[in-house]
Parts: C-alpha cells; sequence; structure tokens
C-alpha cells in the first residue's frame, strides 16, 4: 500500500521546462529529478489505484513498476516520425486487459500533460481482428450497443464514445445501420477531462475510481466483442 496524497507541484513543472528543452543533454542533467518527481509518484499513483482497480474488475492490472509496469516509458519512438523531440511531455499509464499484450488490449488510461489531464477506459487501435469483432457486435445487436451510449452515468462521465473513424462504411456494413458512425470507428474510447490543480490531492483516486466504474458499460461490450473477461 502506498499513502498517495497526490502529485506534487513539480510533477507539471517537471513537463512545463521539458517542452521548452526537449533534448538529451537537458533530461540527462534532470535525469534524477524526473525520477523523484514524475516517476515515483506515478508508480505511488498506481499502487493505491490498484486495490480500487480491483474491486471494479479483477480482470485488469495495475502494474506500478517503472519498467514493463502499467507506467508508459517518457521516450518518444522517432524512428519513423517527422517530429524528432526524444521526450512525451506528458506522463501516462495504461491498467489493461490482463490476457492483453498491448496498449491495443482493453484498458483504462491515464493522460497527465500540464495543459490536458485525461482518463477513462476503451481501446485504441485494437488489432485488425478485434477491431472486426467489436464492429459486429455493434452492428449484430443495436439494442446492447444502445445501452452503452445510452446509459445515463455513462453518458453523464464521458457524453459520448470517441475515436478516430472512416471517411466511409467499412466493406460488408450496411450505411444505413443506426450506429454505422460507431462501426466506423478505429478507436472506441471514453476519456473524462479533468484539471492539473485537481490531480494533487488525493481525491484524484475518488475521481478516478468513479470515472473508471462509469466505464463500465463501454468495458464491458468491448471485453465481450473480443472474447476478454471483464
Amino acid at each position: 500500500m502506498t499513502d498517495f496524497k497526490g502529485f506534487p507541484k513539480d510533477f507539471f513543472q517537471f513537463f512545463k521546462e521539458l517542452a521548452k528543452n526537449n533534448e538529451r543533454p537537458w533530461f540527462e542533467e534532470n535525469k534524477e529529478r524526473y525520477k523523484a518527481v514524475v516517476v515515483a509518484p506515478m508508480s505511488d499513483f498506481i499502487t493505491a489505484m490498484s486495490p480500487r482497480l480491483a474491486k471494479i474488475s479483477k480482470h485488469f492490472v495495475a502494474d506500478p513498476r517503472p519498467n514493463g509496469g502499467s507506467m508508459f516509458r517518457i521516450y518518444r519512438d522517432v524512428r519513423f516520425a517527422k517530429d524528432k523531440r526524444p521526450y512525451k511531455e506528458h506522463a501516462s499509464c495504461h491498467f489493461r486487459q490482463a490476457g492483453g499484450k498491448d496498449v491495443h488490449a482493453p484498458g483504462f488510461y491515464m493522460h497527465f500533460a500540464p495543459d490536458e489531464v485525461l482518463f477513462g477506459g476503451g481501446m485504441w487501435m485494437p488489432e485488425p481482428e478485434s477491431l472486426n469483432k467489436i464492429r459486429q457486435s455493434i452492428a449484430g445487436d443495436a439494442k446492447a450497443w444502445r445501452k452503452v451510449v445510452e446509459d445515463k452515468g455513462f453518458k453523464a462521465a464521458f457524453k459520448e464514445v470517441h475515436g478516430d473513424a472512416l471517411s466511409r462504411p467499412p466493406r460488408g456494413f450496411d450505411p444505413a445501420h443506426p450506429y454505422i458512425e460507431d462501426i466506423k470507428r478505429k478507436s472506441f474510447f471514453a476519456m473524462h477531462e479533468s484539471t492539473p490543480k485537481a490531480t494533487q490531492s488525493a481525491t484524484l483516486l475518488d475521481d478516478v475510481e468513479a470515472t473508471f466504474r462509469a466505464a463500465k458499460p463501454l468495458m464491458k461490450f468491448l471485453c465481450a466483442a473480443v472474447g476478454a473477461p471483464y
């Protein structure tokens, strides 16, 4: 267990300074600071969320390890990117479904940036087979999908499902289907907006837990569609 009291003020200050100095020499000079004000409190947060997540579902993992756990690395993959900044200017973590191998699995996501704090759940860019299963599930049971998007708790927390979409209906799906706009999606997620100030208190844990609970209709649907336990 950990006594998480919220993220320190220097947590976001670090990323503000990194945005102005996103280069290896600066980061190397500030690496110990990064470990102290970003990695350590992120690890404490993940540890504190673990028992709360277990109450929501025992099939999702909150692993506080800095490497190989729920926390994303700060290093960007710039091999094929035009943007060559070596470091992400935010912290994030992914509590993925226990059977999932990567970020494309069903999971709950946290994003902490100086100008944007988001948390919620869903599936980001699922693999083609999983994506087709989700689309087939929506197309084949519009009533079940309606229960997701019309759920009062879900709508209050997120308003609607988000995710990049195709410009046209995917092949084999009825363009007149009542949820064709959702069938066209390539990702399915629901995110709640918060503020940096709200993360500096232990009440963040309550806010995140409540938000994750509100995402249950979507998470259950996605897990069922891809054959993963919720």
